[in-house]
């Protein structure tokens, strides 16, 4: 036990540290917890095999992935923050259709690509596979362009455009996949799962929905009972802790099987909470602040996760190129598209699109799922190669775009400078 917290001590220090050296280069701190988290990693110093230096196994990772669920969980309720209903009003209509539309045409770009691929040479990449990795691009990982915006305090249309279509991204995306996946899974079998393609995903949206909201309204009606900052941060904790076990429950009914999505639930969590709750505002700016070890950590785990074995394969690195360019050309043109067809002006039309090419954790789920097929060992190690690529550079694009929308000012302050004495107050006439 003393090994792994060791293990975690020295991961946020190595973040912290090594995001010194990401600001002397301007890039993002999340880009440097994921350097951090490759290099005390099992394929460099993990690999020297000094108990608590860094994590020796992809094994010792795993047995502390729930740190990693519980982030995820922390970062979706703050997303939710976004689904104000004035935020809704305004651009509600806008964030649908462009959350919608730049995920379709992501998938039948990376679709095509790749089938083509298959077609050239079959020995590649299967059909089915290549149909599983369409689906599986059109998913954005939130979390890093979350810490983005809140380290360089981003605000403007881009950035709440943004974390609107971020979310919307996931069920959209969950959809794709069941969809495709059923379909390459006919393709290998001979049968058509109609449960599997339709009921499923369209079940698996629903229940989340309903479990956020009632876990939303239960957490208002019982922050009413406390009045201290500590307790009312204490119980927002708690429930959203709740909220990431209740989502990793499945269970099966009349041959359904069922389960919850984690961003879903904890997403709609907070979205209810700040509609209903006069003082959610101040409440949610507390549980950030208090997140902010745990976001590190998630991002160094993420770092630590990262297989560089895949990178002497030169299949998948092969098909991780064309995957990689077909994917980026998809998001960037699905959202110009959309963006010009819902009237969005020119900043937001032009930077959309980059913004959305960070992908991880939901895009690896999906492919964990996609092992089931005869290829899908192709599909896991090439959304293995995206997300180290991606989320290596994807927040660095974030910060560019974002910089060039005009909404990214140095708002910083330096808590060394705000605790210094302050000079004595003279109380003579």
């Amino acid at each position: 036990m003393e090994t792994y917290f060791i293990s975690l001590a020295i991961a946020i220090i190595g973040g912290l540290m090594m995001s010194r050296v990401a600001k002397k280069l301007h890039l993002p701190a999340v880009t440097a917890y994921l350097v951090a988290g490759l290099l005390l990693g099992p394929y460099c110093i993990g690999a020297l095999d000094i108990s608590g230096l860094g994590f020796n196994s992809l094994e010792q990772v795993e047995t502390i992935s729930f740190i990693s669920n519980a982030a995820l969980g922390f970062i979706a309720f703050a997303i939710g923050n976004e689904f104000r209903l004035d935020s809704l009003k305004h651009m509600g209509g806008q964030a649908i259709t462009i959350g919608i539309l730049q995920a379709v045409v992501t998938t039948i770009f990376v679709d095509l690509a790749l089938i083509a691929v298959h077609f050239a040479n079959p020995n590649l990449i299967s059909l089915p596979a290549a149909i599983t990795l369409g689906a599986i691009a059109s998913a954005t990982a939130p979390a890093a362009t979350l810490m983005v915006i809140k380290q360089y305090k981003a605000d403007g249309p881009l950035t709440r455009l943004l974390m609107l279509v971020v979310a919307i991204d996931d069920a959209v995306g969950l959809v794709l996949f069941a969809v495709s996946f059923g379909i390459a899974n006919a393709l290998e079998s001979g049968n058509v799962d109609m449960i599997g393609i339709v009921v499923e995903p369209a079940v698996e949206i629903i229940i989340s929905l309903g479990l956020g909201a009632i876990i939303g309204l239960i957490l208002n009606y019982v922050e009413q009972f406390f009045h201290s900052r500590s307790k009312r941060l204490a119980i927002s904790l708690s429930f959203v802790l709740l909220a990431v076990g209740l989502s990793m429950i499945k269970f099966e009914i009349a041959g359904v099987h069922c389960g919850f999505s984690l961003l879903l639930v904890c997403m709609m969590t907070g979205t209810v909470f700040c509609n209903v709750c006069e003082t959610s505002e101040e409440l949610m700016g507390r549980v950030d602040g208090w997140t902010v070890p745990l976001n590190i950590l998630f991002f160094v785990l993420s770092g630590a996760e990262l297989d560089l074995q895949i990178l002497s394969k030169p299949t998948v690195l092969l098909i991780g190129v064309v995957y990689i360019i077909a994917r980026s050309l998809g998001k960037y043109f699905g959202s110009y598209g959309s963006c010009k067809l819902t009237k969005c002006n020119k900043k937001i039309t032009d930077n959309l699109g980059i913004t959305l090419l960070p992908q991880a954790g939901v895009a690896l789920g999906m492919a964990l799922t996609a092992t089931a097929l005869s290829d899908g060992a192709i599909v896991r190690n090439v959304v293995l190669f995206s997300v180290l690529v991606y989320e290596l550079v994807g927040p660095a694009l974030t910060k560019r775009s974002l910089q060039a929308a005009g909404e990214i000012t140095d708002g910083k302050t330096s808590a060394r400078s705000l605790n210094q004495p302050k000079p004595p107050v003279s109380i003579k006439a």
